[in-house]
């Protein structure tokens, strides 16, 4: 597909990018759902601290003791395709030296000859389990925003290595997107969340062109929707918190919305909340 090529390393880390492991579920059901194999690892020595990310010890199959430590590794599928082929960045963020991680890993991708950068995120946010999840695409490059009809980020604060990557990938040639899902916040804690992991592969399939198999993710999407409204029934003050979610959020979707009314609906929310204007609140969120 134009924009982002017929090579597309699709990247997520454990940790601070991946609310609700929605970033990492996805690609980890891309792992399972088709045949990949290891191009490249790291060395963990040079880019993690044991002491916030341990290795771990278990049992295999066969009765022994088996030590694994915190990796990094790139993927290929092993099955040939005449469309995209979507290649596997996953693991952990690393500690320190990233600067040198996340070069060390573009120049593999340019190596291989990967044609597009895709990373995936995850955010806890202020919006309804019950609505679908919204996914920001963007991406610097504005060729690929032109191609692919891409937003630009206004964020601007701390990122996670996943932005490191990406903006050394776009120095380096790599065409690169990035798809960030909003995780509602009062549930992020009840791991994962199937819905945003299911909204990123749907997203990643618009923008990549590549087949993707969404296996029984649709059902365990469902399955985790229910289990938050059985939870929420049974408390009124949450309840009634989602429901001033849902109206928020249906105001935002409405085609009739203009800028004045959702200002005006956001800032009946805050005060509602407690946070207007002058109350020590948040300022509304932005896109990453």
């Amino acid at each position: 597909m134009e924009g982002l090529g017929r090579r597309v390393l699709v990247a997520a880390f454990d940790g601070w990018n991946d609310a609700g492991e929605a970033a990492s579920s996805a690609v980890a059901h891309l792992r399972d759902s088709g045949g990949y194999e290891t191009v490249y690892s790291v060395d963990p020595e040079l880019y993690f601290d044991y002491q916030y990310t341990r290795p771990q010890i278990r049992t295999t199959a066969d009765g022994a003791r088996e030590l694994t430590w915190p990796e990094t590794t790139i993927l290929r599928p092993t099955r040939a395709t005449r469309g995209t082929q979507l290649w596997l960045l996953t693991g952990v963020e690393p500690a320190r030296a990233w600067q040198a991680f996340a070069s060390e890993l573009v120049d593999v991708a340019l190596r291989e000859d990967i044609t597009g950068f895709v990373s995936m995120g995850s955010m806890m946010s202020d919006v309804p389990h019950t609505r679908p999840i919204s996914v920001f695409a963007g991406s610097e490059s504005e060729p690929v925003r032109a191609a692919l009809g891409l937003e630009r980020s206004s964020y601007e604060g701390p990122v996670g290595i996943l932005s490191v990557i990406s903006h050394v990938a776009t120095a380096a040639g790599i065409p690169s997107a990035q798809l960030w899902a909003s995780v509602p916040h009062y549930v992020a804690g009840h791991t994962p969340s199937p819905k945003a992991s299911l909204a990123l592969l749907d997203r990643l399939e618009d923008i990549t062109g590549a087949k993707v198999d969404r296996g029984d993710l649709p059902t365990q999407a469902r399955t985790w929707e229910a289990s938050i409204d059985a939870a929420a029934a049974d408390d009124e003050e949450m309840t009634e918190y989602i429901h001033q979610l849902e109206r928020t959020r249906d105001t935002w979707d409405s085609p009739e919305a203009s800028g004045d009314a959702i200002a005006q609906e956001f800032e009946k929310y805050l005060r509602r909340r407690g946070d207007g204007p002058g109350r020590g609140g948040r300022d509304e969120p932005r896109k990453p």
